[in-house]
């Protein structure tokens, strides 16, 4: 028993590394939580403090990364980039025209690898052949389409 009392902070730290590799396999974040709490009770062990003192400093260290810490660790694990999926992940990309753009007729461009039926986004401008565009909006299969002035060295 005196070997026990003496070597308190080895059996706790037994006890974290054990849940931390339980927590590899359930990886919902709460065995870990636990683990620190006996990495608490290890060094209030290590310290000195009575077998008491270091069930409470363990139950009050996990309690609180619990409650504190594992919300905002799970939220984060959970948030994921924004998805753009079908035409909306073209929106802001450059094309190139490859037929001549006006208010009155439709024309064409080259994004993304494929032809595109396009308009320009303002009906009054006029997008010349060969000019850098910017998709502005996808309605349907057209793009609408707004020159990208170039830039003078």
């Amino acid at each position: 028993m005196d070997w026990l009392s003496d070597h308190a902070w080895a059996v706790w730290v037994g006890i974290a590394a054990f849940l931390g590799i339980a927590e590899l396999l359930s990886l919902d974040l709460v065995l870990v939580m636990l683990a620190v709490g006996a990495l608490g009770g290890a060094v209030t062990a290590a310290a000195g403090g009575a077998v008491v003192l270091q069930l409470i400093v363990a139950a009050l260290v996990a309690i609180g990364m619990l409650w504190l810490v594992r919300p905002s660790l799970v939220a984060r694990l959970h948030q994921g980039p924004d998805l753009k999926l079908g035409t909306g992940k073209l929106i802001g990309q450059r094309a190139t025209v490859t037929q001549r753009i006006t208010g009155l007729a439709t024309g064409q461009i080259r994004l993304a690898g494929e032809t595109w039926t396009a308009a320009p986004y303002d009906e009054h401008i006029v997008i010349e052949s060969g000019e850098t565009v910017e998709v502005l909006e996808i309605r349907g299969a057209t793009a609408y389409v707004h020159p990208v002035p170039e830039l003078e060295p």
